[in-house]
């Protein structure tokens, strides 16, 4: 099966480029969407995609991994909130970058933790994923309770408006956060920002690619600036990007 074909489609068709995802771990990603879908070759799988937008919508989902929660993973979060007031001066305008944000849960997170440490600060949060249609649900904020299983209860009766028992995230969080379009493999990065998330995505891609987006994220950041990761990952060589471990999850730049 030409898989080396169908990458060279999608990197011409959705500007994605799959060579720089593990391969092993793609094609059986690709192969077990492709069996899903009743798709016998790659023309074929090709062909549905071409013809049917919730087959390109159910291949992006699957490929850009929207797995995503509020406050993922809560007691890292926490590390975060105390890294931020033992590191950083919240007290004035703070500039985040949430890249790869999915449906907005991360950056609408920490929106919610800088709201409670500083209320009358705005700081500014840029909130970046590759997915159109992902962003367009992130700027809606409606979520299931799945969604939001982990934020306290007194932060979903201030921050989100029950409906029908979806949780719509009020104008105030909505208002902080800036969600665009951007490519971590092909497109430039912003600069001077305070902090930088990426949780659990560098690792769906190989060593040659993590080495330059970790030194891309390095570069953009401030010094003293703060580089949070997924549970699932870890730098290895930290150092050779200027960052200091402060816990597993969390990284320093210095």
């Amino acid at each position: 099966m030409d898989l080396k074909y169908f990458e060279q489609w999608v990197l011409k068709e959705f500007s994605i480029d799959l060579s720089a995802y593990k391969s092993n771990q793609l094609h059986r990603r690709i192969l077990t969407l492709m069996s899903r879908v009743g798709a016998q070759s790659v023309e074929e799988y090709i062909s549905m995609l071409k013809n049917s937008s919730e087959q390109r919508q159910k291949f992006l989902d699957y490929i850009t991994i929207n797995v995503t929660e509020f406050y993922r993973n809560p007691e890292i979060f926490k590390e975060l909130d105390s890294f931020i007031k033992g590191n950083l001066n919240y007290n004035k305008p703070l500039k985040i970058w949430s890249a790869a944000c999915s449906i907005g849960a991360e950056p609408y997170s920490i929106a919610m933790m800088l709201k409670e440490m500083a209320p009358s600060v705005r700081h500014k949060i840029i909130a970046t994923d590759i997915d159109n249609t992902i962003l367009q649900r992130a700027r809606e904020g409606m979520y299931v309770e799945a969604d939001v299983k982990n934020v306290p209860a007194y932060q979903l009766g201030k921050y989100f408006i029950n409906k029908d028992n979806k949780f719509l995230i009020k104008n105030e969080i909505k208002e902080m956060v800036n969600f665009r379009k951007h490519d971590l493999i092909l497109d430039n990065y912003e600069s001077n920002f305070d902090i930088i998330i990426c949780r659990n995505v560098v690792i769906y891609f190989n060593n040659e690619i993590k080495e330059k987006m970790y030194k891309k994220f390095s570069d953009s950041l401030n010094k003293g600036g703060l580089f949070f990761i997924g549970a699932t990952e870890s730098i290895y060589n930290y150092k050779k990007y200027n960052f200091e471990k402060l816990s597993t999850f969390i990284y320093k730049k210095i």
